[in-house]
């Protein structure tokens, strides 16, 4: 596995939707997630964002929404695994990326299912560990070690940027910077 960079990456955030984060002890991940979204700004990175029945749960919360580019991909989805939804292949086929940066809730259903059907698709796959959550610490726990398992490469949002940045010359390394300070 290589280095992540910015020509290969595409950041998919799953689910990170407002009864969600409510239900979740970690009052961080929707701040730790819109710092992701907005380096992918940034970066020109293309981003994928999965919503879970939105019509019970709720939307992407607005932190991540206002920090996310345009071009933004959002799913609507009821199966557990964003792969398993129509159309999904297709949009991953048309951004061309290997390296996948996965984060969202919860990390032991829909994040580790999709992690599995990514990896058996080929993908590379980074997870953003304290970009993940589950209303359980056990089970977060859990399905952070199973996709470590499975072949997934366990991170954190500073890792992931400064892989992707490569160096304090970036021209955007001073914004992002400012990110996680």
């Amino acid at each position: 596995m290589d280095l992540l960079n910015i020509e290969d990456s595409l950041l998919i955030l799953i689910d990170v939707q407002e009864k969600l984060v409510a239900a979740i002890k970690d009052t961080l991940i929707a701040e730790k997630a819109s710092k992701l979204a907005n380096s992918a700004k940034l970066l020109n990175i293309p981003v994928i964002v999965s919503e879970q029945y939105p019509k019970g749960l709720g939307n992407t919360v607005d932190l991540v929404k206002l920090n996310l580019p345009a071009c933004t991909k959002y799913v609507e989805k009821t199966s557990f695994s964003l792969l398993r939804e129509e159309g999904v292949k297709e949009i991953l086929d048309s951004v061309n990326r290997k390296q996948i940066i996965l984060c969202g809730i919860e990390t032991h259903i829909c994040v580790y299912q999709t992690a599995i059907d990514l990896l058996n698709a080929g993908y590379e796959v980074t997870v953003a560990k304290d970009v993940c959550a589950s209303r359980n610490n056990e089970e977060f726990e859990l399905g952070i070690s199973a996709m470590k398992s499975a072949g997934a490469t366990i991170s954190c949002v500073e890792m992931i940027l400064f892989e992707w940045l490569k160096s304090a010359k970036h021209p955007h390394f001073k914004e992002i910077q400012a990110f996680i300070k």
